[in-house]
């Protein structure tokens, strides 16, 4: 049984040209998880994924670039290949908004509103949960195999939040980078820079940061990250996909 990680999306507030929003596909044995349903996300997954066998999805926050395309999915489970009780995670806010559009979200979806210190059970996989520092309410997860295999996904935030947040022993961490650095501390993102100190300051085992705005260069992001970090980056990219152990 490995922990894995596969990138659906990774482009921050909107998706330049042939790029997703936040997304991205953990699975561990025969459990798999959609982590976070940005624009772009829901077609990419099913490259990777028969939409029959996905147990469940947590949804960050209520930016649309997270989660929107959990919609057009309820259409898919409603009513085109009808399932019930597919598992949803999310804050409240996102779940008042998706049933303001869609209408009753069950029993197609069995949803569940959490909170920072919540923690859940999905197949051989545990999630824990950690407010960060971004409106609105914005959780970043932590998720962990049988074996002891651990990812840390930041979610969106800015400097007032560290991974170190999510406990110790990452063995990947899935950082947000937004912003270019003459862009620091103006929102609450983070640049390269600040999540490579993250990652390092929470002793994570792999970085790869994500979120990276469009025109945001990728190649000084990197160089960046790696230089706060201590070790080499990589920068997430549409259906690069990570093995990871303890």
């Amino acid at each position: 049984m490995t922990l894995a990680l596969t990138v659906l999306g990774c482009d921050g507030s909107y998706a330049g040209p042939g790029g997703a929003c936040s997304g991205y596909l953990v699975e561990s044995g025969a459990t798999s998880v959609w982590l976070d349903a940005g624009p772009g996300t829901l077609a990419n997954l099913q490259r990777h994924l028969d939409l029959d066998t996905l147990d469940a999805v947590v949804l960050t926050h209520a930016h649309p670039d997270h989660w929107v395309d959990v919609l057009p999915y309820h259409n898919v489970v409603r009513h085109l290949r009808p399932r019930t009780g597919v598992a949803v995670f999310s804050p409240p806010e996102v779940r008042r908004l998706a049933a303001e559009v869609n209408g009753r979200l069950e029993p197609a979806f069995d949803w569940t509103e959490v909170h920072a210190g919540a923690t859940a059970q999905v197949g051989s996989l545990s999630l824990s949960f950690s407010r960060t520092d971004h409106p609105p309410e914005t959780l970043a997860v932590r998720v962990q195999d049988a074996t002891g295999a651990a990812l840390g996904y930041s979610a969106d935030t800015g400097p007032g939040w560290s991974l170190s947040e999510l406990g110790p022993g990452l063995d990947l961490a899935l950082c947000e980078a937004s912003l270019a650095p003459d862009a620091e501390r103006r929102v609450q993102h983070l640049t390269a820079a600040q999540a490579g100190t993250s990652a390092r300051t929470a002793g994570a085992h792999h970085l790869v940061i994500t979120h990276l705005q469009p025109g945001v260069d990728a190649v000084r992001s990197r160089a960046d990250a790696s230089e706060a970090y201590g070790l080499p980056v990589d920068v997430a990219a549409i259906d690069q996909r990570y093995e990871i152990r303890a």
